[in-house]
């Protein structure tokens, strides 16, 4: 019988007062939001914290998806003639709660219309089980090489907001993922928002390889695209369980300033895949991994500007 060594627990109320408990108790504290990664490791004895905050009654304060006006540009167009936009300088973003759960994200109409990528990822995650207690948040900070999200919020630009004694600090997905299980949330702070830009003539997708439904990643692609005047404004790119980067920047770069098509896509398929490096296991050797990145990439990238394209139509 797996059991986790002994722990004290403790229920916060609300971000201030987890920050309070994190400042009293010290680095063997450990947040706990959704606990489909934690506890399982606990039981394994592969985490032994002292104390466990559990943040479940910060639902209300931290679990929701809205948009949100920005100060850098005008009110989202939404008709018009599209010469006169530009995908490039966002008009709103769209702000997420660190105890958003998977459940609420894979229901939400506003990131269905605006950043279906989320809604992509959810439809493969785990099981309605997980869905229903796992966090964004908690999937973030868990830093799992096989997770999906973070692959999602670096291919769309996201940006994660950090709370702790000194106040808020802002820091996007290159410095917040510093490596397998490691993130830039330091000791006595705690993840409470996503924030990610909402573009004009946009779309985004995300592809997924597993071995049976729900399960971690053989290899997934995540992907999104802004278009002007028929050529690719920007682009994202970021990969799942194959050993890359944050972002996969030779592929982005690539695609950058020139109109798309299935020959560019291959092009940015084989780059991306050129830049991982996965490793052999039970799942699949090395090259074949890197060669459904490839194909991930591709199909990624060719849902991504269908939807840009719908988005162009719709507005004009």
């Amino acid at each position: 019988m797996q059991v986790p060594a002994p722990f004290e627990y403790q229920r916060a109320t609300s971000v201030d007062h987890a920050l309070e408990l994190l400042a009293r108790l010290g680095p063997e504290a450990r947040l706990l939001a959704g606990g489909h990664s934690l506890l399982p490791m606990m039981k394994l004895r592969l985490a032994a914290p002292e104390y466990l905050i559990d943040l479940d009654g910060l639902a209300s304060e931290l679990g929701y998806v809205r948009e949100h006006p920005t100060t850098s540009g005008p009110p989202a167009i939404r008709s018009g003639s599209p010469p006169a936009r530009t995908s490039g300088s966002p008009c709103d973003e769209l702000r997420i709660g660190a105890m958003t759960r998977h459940r609420e994200l894979l229901e939400s109409e506003l990131l269905a219309t605006r950043l279906t990528i989320f809604r992509d990822a959810e439809q493969v995650i785990a099981d309605p089980v997980v869905r229903n207690r796992g966090t964004i948040g908690g999937a973030l900070c868990q830093a799992d090489p096989a997770e999906d999200l973070s692959a999602v919020c670096a291919a769309v630009d996201a940006r994660m907001v950090i709370r702790g004694p000194e106040g808020e600090r802002v820091v996007d997905m290159r410095d917040f993922y510093r490596g397998p299980y490691e993130t830039a949330v330091g000791d006595g702070e705690m993840l409470v928002e996503i924030r990610v830009p909402l573009l004009d003539a946009s779309g985004s997708a995300y592809e997924k390889v597993n071995r049976r439904v729900g399960d971690w990643a053989v290899a997934a692609a995540a992907a999104s695209v802004s278009l002007t005047r028929g050529t690719i404004e920007r682009a994202g790119i970021a990969l799942t369980a194959v050993g890359a980067a944050v972002k996969s920047t030779d592929a982005e770069e690539a695609l950058s300033g020139r109109p798309p098509s299935d020959e560019l896509f291959a092009q940015a398929g084989a780059l991306a895949a050129a830049a991982c490096s996965p490793a052999s296991d039970q799942r699949g050797s090395a090259e074949y991994k890197r060669h459904v990145v490839g194909v991930l990439t591709r199909r990624a990238l060719r849902r991504a500007t269908a939807r840009a394209l719908l988005e162009v139509e719709r507005c004009t």
